[in-house]
């Protein structure tokens, strides 16, 4: 089973978020801030991190340039609300997809799947 980390800090969005991934299939590890998710990230293994970039003590670019060196074979897909921070997050991560809020659920699901269905493909999981 695939493992994402989702790192939201609005509660809602969080809950909205983790019931929608586990309907599809995947087991999901929610937390409220990029600081939360440093030591599961350095500690268990997770195929994706799902993370807001807009979030307190530590933001999900300085997440994800964390996660490329502890744990370099987890993916990487942001969210925001923010046209401003995508932008930043392209920058950071190049091939780490970039989802506007408000996005559709099916949209979040389909490009998880996509994702991990290339990745299949070829071979890498």
């Amino acid at each position: 089973m695939i493992r994402i980390l989702l790192a939201e800090d609005e509660q809602a969005m969080r809950e909205y978020l983790t019931r929608a991934l586990e309907r599809s299939g995947y087991e999901v590890v929610p937390v409220d801030r990029g600081t939360e998710a440093v030591p599961l990230l350095e500690k268990e293994h997770f195929d994706l991190l799902l993370t807001d970039i807009v979030m307190p003590e530590m933001d999900g670019i300085e997440l994800a340039r964390h996660c490329g060196k502890v744990s370099p074979q987890t993916e990487v897909m942001f969210i925001t609300g923010f046209s401003g921070v995508a932008l930043r997050a392209g920058h950071a991560k190049p091939q780490a997809k970039v989802l506007s809020k408000p996005f559709h659920l099916k949209d979040l699901v389909l490009e998880v799947e996509r994702l991990f269905n290339k990745e299949a493909a070829t071979g890498q999981i």
